[in-house]
C-alpha cells in the first residue's frame, strides 16, 4: 500500500526537493508579518475584550447556517469602507478565497488571462473553473492584450477576467496595475488583484496598491501585515452576493472564528492609526537593499528580497548555515518557483532591527563565499 507515495517522496529527495516542517529559529527573515503585528498587544487586547464580551471562539457552522455572527458582518462593512469597495466578504484563508473567486466568477465561454507567476491558489481556482485560461508573460501588459485579442479573433465572445498579484510573493516585484487597468477598460474586462503581500505595506492607510473601481476585485489576506488570519474579498456588491450564492468554497466551509473577525477589525484600525509602522518598514527595506543587494539579493523597494542561487542543494545548505548563525531564512525550491530558480527568500519585517540586517549582510558574505 502507498507504494506510489513512497516512491514519489524518494524522487523528491533525490532532487533536493523533499520538504519538511521546521520550527521558528533565530531572527525573523522568513515570515510575512511585515508590520510585526502578530504579537501586537493591541490585537491581543481586542481579542481579550471580545472574549470578555462573550464573543464565541467557534462559529458553529457555515455562514449560511448558524455560523453568521455580528462580528463577521461588522468586519465586512468596515473592510468595504477601508478598501473603498461597495462590499466585502470574509474567508477563512487567502487560498480558499482565491480558489473560490476563480472557480466561481468566470463562466463557461469566458476567458481568464493570468500572469504566469500568480499564486498556486489562483491556479487551483482555474482548474475548477468552466472558463478557458491562458498565461501571459510576467508583468507584460502587451502580452495580456495579445492574449485577449487572439481569443477574440478566434470567436471568443464572453467576459475576460484578468488575474494578477499586486506584489509577487517570490520575486518581490510589483505589477503594472495602471497599464493592466487600461487593458481591462479597453476590453471591458474584470480585473482580479491579489493584494496579499501589499495590504498593510503600501497605500496611505495600508489599503494596498490597487485603485478601487467597478471592474476591480481585490483580495486582502489578514494573516500577513495585519497579523491575524483569513482573507477579505472586496469589490462590487454583486460579487459578494454571487459568492454567497454560488461560491462553494464559501458556502460549504465552516465560518471563521468570530474572535478572529474582531481581531481583523482591530488590525484594520491599526493600519489606519499607525502609519509610522509603514514608515519604519520602508526604512528597513531601504537599508536591506543597501546592505543585501551587494550579495545578490534583488531589491525592488518591497519587503521581499529573493536571493536566487539556482541549485536546490546549495540553496538548502545556505539556508541551514544561516539558521545556524541565528537567522531564520528558508530556502524556496520548485515547484514553488520555476526549475533552476531556487532561492533564499529574504523577508524584511519590523520583527528585526537595523543591526540585524547589517549582521545578516556579514553572514551572507561568509556563507555564500
Amino acid at each position: 500500500m502507498l507504494d506510489f507515495h513512497r516512491a514519489d517522496l524518494a524522487r523528491l529527495a533525490a532532487r533536493d526537493r523533499l520538504r519538511g516542517l521546521a520550527p521558528q529559529r533565530g531572527k525573523d527573515f522568513a515570515s510575512n508579518d511585515y508590520l510585526g503585528l502578530a504579537n501586537s498587544l493591541r490585537l491581543a487586547a481586542a481579542i481579550a475584550d471580545a472574549v470578555a464580551e462573550g464573543v464565541p471562539v467557534g462559529s458553529g457552522g457555515s455562514r449560511l447556517l448558524r455560523g453568521n455572527h455580528p462580528e463577521h458582518e461588522a468586519l465586512e462593512a468596515e473592510a468595504a469602507t477601508f478598501f473603498g469597495a461597495e462590499a466585502s466578504l470574509y474567508f477563512s484563508s487567502g487560498y480558499t478565497a482565491n480558489a473560490t473567486l476563480l472557480a466561481t466568477l468566470p463562466q463557461r465561454g469566458d476567458l481568464i488571462v493570468h500572469d504566469a507567476l500568480v499564486h498556486a491558489s489562483m491556479h487551483e481556482g482555474m482548474k475548477l473553473s468552466r472558463a478557458q485560461s491562458v498565461a501571459a508573460a510576467h508583468n507584460d501588459p502587451a502580452a495580456f492584450e495579445d492574449a485577449i485579442a487572439a481569443w477574440r479573433a478566434q470567436g471568443g465572445k464572453g467576459t475576460v477576467w484578468i488575474a494578477v498579484e499586486s506584489l509577487y510573493s517570490m520575486d518581490g516585484d510589483t505589477a503594472p496595475l495602471a497599464e493592466l487597468t487600461a487593458v481591462a477598460e479597453r476590453h471591458d474586462a474584470m480585473l482580479i488583484i491579489d493584494e496579499a503581500h501589499a495590504t498593510g505595506v503600501f497605500g496611505d492607510r495600508g489599503q494596498g496598491l490597487a485603485t478601487p473601481g467597478e471592474r476591480v476585485i481585490t483580495l486582502h489576506t489578514c494573516g500577513k501585515a495585519m497579523g491575524c488570519e483569513g482573507a477579505l474579498v472586496a469589490g462590487p456588491r454583486i460579487v459578494r452576493d454571487y459568492l454567497v450564492n454560488r461560491g462553494r468554497g464559501f458556502i460549504f466551509s465552516t465560518a471563521p472564528s468570530p474572535l478572529m473577525a474582531r481581531g481583523v477589525r482591530e488590525g484594520l484600525r491599526i493600519l489606519a492609526d499607525e502609519p509610522e509602522r509603514r514608515s519604519a518598514l520602508q526604512d528597513r527595506i531601504a537599508l536591506a537593499g543597501e546592505r543585501l543587494a551587494p550579495h545578490g539579493a534583488l531589491a525592488n523597494g518591497t519587503p521581499i528580497m529573493p536571493l536566487i542561487l539556482h541549485d536546490n542543494g546549495r540553496t538548502m545548505r545556505a539556508a541551514e548555515a544561516l539558521q545556524a548563525r541565528g537567522f531564520d531564512i528558508r530556502g524556496i525550491r520548485p515547484p514553488t518557483v520555476p526549475v533552476g530558480a531556487a532561492r533564499l527568500r529574504l523577508s524584511i519585517t519590523l520583527n528585526v532591527e537595523e543591526a540585524d540586517i547589517r549582521a545578516l549582510a556579514e553572514a551572507l558574505q561568509e556563507v555564500l563565499a
